[in-house]
């Protein structure tokens, strides 16, 4: 079980990008989908992430700018950034807490997953 990301690169301020997530594997559902950005020498941060539900949840520097959604049938969530700002770049990581399926009657979890991360660069 995997979660890929995709979709970072070099944008310029005020422009806008989209990151993808794919969750692949032996997955009975996905809980909570998020995204994590991690500037360089800083922590990583929280940027929004969505429930099962589609309650959706932004970091204030994020919102009105970066919107998070799900294909819940494909495993798959998004982040649409604008606006971007230079303070926007580094790498951002998507989590996910899903059940695995299992042999038994009974999904396997909860487990919490990272991807790979996807480096996002905005230029002033």
């Amino acid at each position: 079980v995997q979660l890929q990301a995709s979709g970072g690169g070099v944008v310029q301020a005020g422009g806008s990008l989209k990151l993808s997530c794919v969750a692949s594997g032996p997955i009975f559902n996905v809980n909570r989908m998020g995204w994590y950005h991690q500037a360089p020498g800083r922590q990583r941060v929280l940027v929004a992430d969505i429930d099962s539900f589609g309650t959706t949840n932004y970091a204030d520097s994020m919102k009105g700018r970066f919107t998070i959604s799900r294909d819940s049938a494909e495993n798959t969530f998004y982040l649409q950034m604008t606006s971007l700002k230079p303070e926007d770049s580094g790498v951002y990581y998507c989590n996910a807490e899903l059940y695995l399926n299992s042999d038994t009657h009974y999904p396997v979890g909860p487990v919490d997953l990272w991807g790979q991360g996807t480096q996002v660069t905005v230029s002033s």
